[in-house]
C-alpha cells in the first residue's frame, strides 16, 4: 500500500536530515581547528517505482539517501603570529608529516622543534622536507627537518678580496720591514681567523717601486706569530702589483704566502690576497685595483674566514627554507619544507589529528618545493585557519532544521491515514 511506503520515505527523509546535521555540526565544532576543511553532505534519491515497467514515464520515488561527504579545500584565512614555526601554505598543497601508520599530509601548519631537534607537529609527528649539503645548499634529498649541531666549526681565512685604488701621484719608495710606517706610501689592517678561530690583525703596506708597479708586504705582530716577540712586525705575504698606463691592473703576481701564526694554529696558513680580476687573467682591469690620480684609499673588503659560533636563532622565509643564525654572524641553510600535491583532494581519508592519507582516489601525493609546479607558497610566523564559515553552516542549519521538521509531517500524516483505514471496520 502507498501509506506504507510514505512511512518508509518520510524515515529516509528524517536519516537523510539527521546525516546533513552531523556534518554540518562537525563543521561548526571545528570552526577554530588550524587547516580544518569543512565538509558538505550530497544526497541522492533512491530507486524509483515505475508504474510501466521498463517503459519509463509514471514513477514514484523511494526517498533519499546520503551519496556523498564532500570536503571543501578552498583556503582559509591566514592568521600572522610571532611563533617563528609557524607555517602557512597559501594556495594548492599539504605539509608532509612521518606519521606511525606512514606519511600523513596536513594543513596545520603549527610546528615546533623536539628536545632533539626535530620540527614536529602538535603530536610530536616529524615534518618532513629537502635537506641541505655540507656547503648549505638545498638537495633533493628528503628527510625529516632537524637542526643537527647547535655550533659550527672554525673556518680559516683562505681569501681577502680587496677593492681600492692606489695613488700614481705618489713617490717611488724603497721597503724596509723594520720601518714600515715610513717607507711604504699606503697601508692597511685586516682581520683574519687561523684554523682554530681565533681573530688576528694583518696589516698590509703598500710601496711604489715604479710608475705603475707597486709592492705589498703583509705583515702580523710578533705577539700573533710563531716565535715571534711582541712589538716587532713579522712579514707573511708579500706581492706585487703592475698596472698598464690607463691606471687598469694588468697583472698580480704572489711572492710569498704562508701564514704562521701561534696558540695552536696550523703553519702555513694561506691567505690569497685577491685584488680584482686583472687583464692578466681575462679580465677587463675595471673591476679591480686601480691606479688613479686620487687619495690612496679602500672601498670595501671581505674575507672568507670565522671563528666557532653557536646557535643564535631560526628563521624560515616565504620559500619554506629554514636559516641559522650563529653569534658570529655566520648564516646557513638547513632545510626546506616539502609540500605535496595530489590531483584530486577530494579523495583524500581524513585520519584525524588534522592530517589525511593519500587513497588510491586521491593519487600519491608529489613532493615538491614550495611555488613549484602549481603548489602554494609558504609563508613563515602564520597559520590557517579553518575554511568554515559560520554564518554559511548556521544558515544550512536552520534548512536541516526545517527539512527534518518537514519529513517527521510526512511521518505523522502517513499514520494518521491509516487511522482512518484501521476505522473504517468499526
Amino acid at each position: 500500500m502507498g501509506i506504507l511506503s510514505s512511512f518508509n520515505i518520510g524515515v529516509s527523509g528524517l536519516h537523510a536530515a539527521g546525516s546533513s546535521m552531523s556534518v554540518i555540526g562537525d563543521n561548526i565544532a571545528n570552526a577554530g581547528t588550524f587547516g580544518f576543511k569543512g565538509s558538505r553532505a550530497e544526497f541522492q534519491d533512491m530507486l524509483s517505482k515505475s508504474l510501466k515497467g521498463i517503459d519509463g514515464g509514471d514513477q514514484i520515488g523511494s526517498g533519499v539517501k546520503l551519496a556523498h561527504v564532500t570536503p571543501k579545500f578552498n583556503q582559509g584565512n591566514i592568521q600572522r603570529t610571532e611563533n617563528i614555526t609557524d607555517l602557512a601554505i597559501n594556495g594548492n598543497g599539504f605539509f608532509t608529516v612521518d606519521a606511525p601508520g606512514g606519511r600523513g599530509f596536513t594543513r596545520d601548519g603549527s610546528f615546533h622543534f623536539d628536545k632533539d631537534g626535530h620540527l614536529i607537529n602538535g603530536d610530536g609527528y616529524k615534518i618532513m622536507g629537502f635537506q641541505a649539503d655540507d656547503a648549505g645548499e638545498i638537495s633533493q634529498k628528503m628527510g625529516n627537518i632537524k637542526l643537527g649541531n647547535t655550533t659550527i666549526p672554525a673556518t680559516a681565512t683562505s681569501e681577502v678580496n680587496v677593492s681600492m685604488n692606489l695613488d700614481s701621484r705618489e713617490q717611488a719608495k724603497v721597503f724596509n720591514p723594520q720601518d714600515p710606517s715610513n717607507t711604504s706610501n699606503f697601508n692597511t689592517s685586516f682581520s683574519v681567523y687561523d684554523n682554530v678561530g681565533s681573530q688576528r690583525l694583518v696589516t698590509v703596506y703598500f710601496n711604489k717601486v715604479n710608475d705603475g708597479q707597486w709592492q705589498y708586504h703583509a705583515m702580523v705582530d710578533g705577539k700573533d706569530a710563531a716565535g715571534g716577540q711582541p712589538g716587532t712586525l713579522v712579514e707573511m705575504g708579500r706581492g706585487s702589483l703592475n698596472f698598464n698606463n690607463k691606471g687598469e691592473l694588468q697583472e698580480e703576481v704572489t711572492e710569498l704566502n704562508s701564514f704562521n701564526f701561534n696558540n695552536g694554529a696550523a703553519p702555513g696558513q694561506e691567505i690569497n690576497f685577491n685584488f680584482g680580476e686583472s687583464i692578466a687573467e681575462g679580465g677587463t682591469g675595471k673591476d679591480a685595483a686601480t691606479q688613479y690620480g686620487s687619495d690612496s684609499s679602500v672601498a670595501r673588503h671581505t674575507q672568507n674566514g670565522s671563528s666557532a659560533a653557536t646557535l643564535s636563532s631560526l628563521s624560515f622565509n616565504d620559500e619554506g627554507i629554514l636559516t641559522a643564525s650563529y653569534d658570529n654572524g655566520d648564516q646557513r641553510d638547513i632545510a626546506q619544507i616539502a609540500v605535496a600535491k595530489f590531483e584530486n583532494n577530494e579523495g583524500l581519508f581524513k585520519m584525524g589529528k588534522n592530517l589525511f592519507k593519500e587513497t588510491r582516489k586521491s593519487g600519491q601525493g608529489a613532493l615538491g618545493r614550495p611555488g613549484d609546479d602549481g603548489r602554494g607558497e609558504v609563508l613563515a610566523k602564520s597559520i590557517e585557519l579553518s575554511n568554515v564559515d559560520i554564518a554559511n553552516e548556521f544558515i544550512s542549519l536552520m534548512g536541516a532544521q526545517r527539512n527534518f521538521q518537514a519529513n517527521t509531517k510526512t511521518i505523522t500524516t502517513s499514520d494518521q491515514m491509516l487511522q482512518e483505514v484501521l476505522n473504517i471496520k468499526r
